[in-house]
């Protein structure tokens, strides 16, 4: 397997004068190379703080992060700029992020090429074959006050693949259009990850647009608490949505988190858990209360 990304035990902690907060607790990921999948998590778990760390925007507190063979905790200033010109793609929710308003679509995927020190030949001729990539090759003469929000977001996909990176992050990429829309943009991912084999990590709130790809990794509390993955039955058929199965990650000091809703269910009155294995090898946990019912009957 050829691991992209590769975090273990990450940590970030932000400090102010008064506070001090842990937004990531030892998180482990691995994501392999030409993988599309999403990352999701209520607000406040962590994800975006992940986000920015892989992007090079914040740096890691403690822990190990490596992207595309480069440990993001050794990089010099000179080369963070170029890891972030050259290694990382950004796709944002809000597109006066990604796109600058007085310059036509073509020059805006052109635009990025100008700071990478690898010298692209003919810089028009592969911004107009992102654009034609996206479906946008009709609008690389306009400019942003003459385009919709969902054309505005596929020039910013295809500005964010100009410089050739190993990994597309996208942050709620489908935030601020419909579901037309939002479809639209989806496939766009899935179609720019068959055909040029570029990463796509997608990071949001919504379970539905997780649906649509193979493999997402839900965050708790500055961890991985979970992953569901789609069968592979259903891959090989095309079906999407469906059939994904919840997996609880165990770390790599032994802690497993235990999803939101199964703990509802077994209304804890305190923090534990019985644990036993079984004889076929399967590790059970229950609340003591099922535990104790459990033997008075036998």
């Amino acid at each position: 397997m050829d691991k992209v990304i590769e975090a273990e035990s990450l940590v970030k902690i932000y400090k102010t004068k008064d506070i001090e907060v842990l937004a990531l607790q030892g998180l482990d990921l691995v994501i392999e190379r030409g993988e599309i999948m999403a990352i999701i998590g209520n607000s406040g778990s962590g994800k975006s703080t992940l986000l920015n760390m892989i992007g090079g925007l914040d740096k890691p507190s403690a822990g190990k992060l490596f992207v595309d063979g480069k440990d993001l905790f050794k990089l010099r200033e000179k080369e963070l700029v170029d890891y972030k010109v050259s290694t990382v793609g950004f796709v944002w929710q809000n597109n006066a992020r990604n796109l600058i308003p007085y310059l036509t679509a073509i020059e805006n995927v052109m635009m990025p090429m100008q700071f990478n020190r690898k010298k692209i030949k003919n810089k028009r001729e592969r911004a107009m074959e992102l654009l034609e990539l996206t479906g946008m090759s009709k609008r690389a003469k306009h400019r942003l006050n003459q385009l919709s929000g969902g054309e505005q977001q596929r020039i910013a996909i295809a500005l964010a693949l100009a410089n050739h990176p190993a990994v597309l992050l996208a942050d709620e990429p489908t935030g601020s259009v419909d579901t037309r829309t939002t479809e639209y943009i989806l496939d766009m991912f899935r179609s720019v990850n068959k055909e040029l084999g570029t990463t796509i990590v997608i990071v949001t709130h919504d379970r539905e647009i997780a649906k649509k790809v193979e493999r997402v990794v839900a965050i708790r509390d500055g961890k991985t608490s979970s992953e569901f993955i789609m069968s592979y039955a259903e891959k090989l058929a095309g079906i999407e949505g469906f059939g994904q199965i919840e997996y609880a990650v165990l770390d790599r000091a032994g802690r497993v988190q235990i999803p939101r809703n199964f703990l509802d269910k077994m209304n804890l009155e305190n923090n534990r858990l019985h644990i036993h294995m079984d004889d076929d090898g399967r590790v059970i946990l229950s609340a003591p209360d099922a535990v104790a019912e459990t033997e008075q009957g036998n």
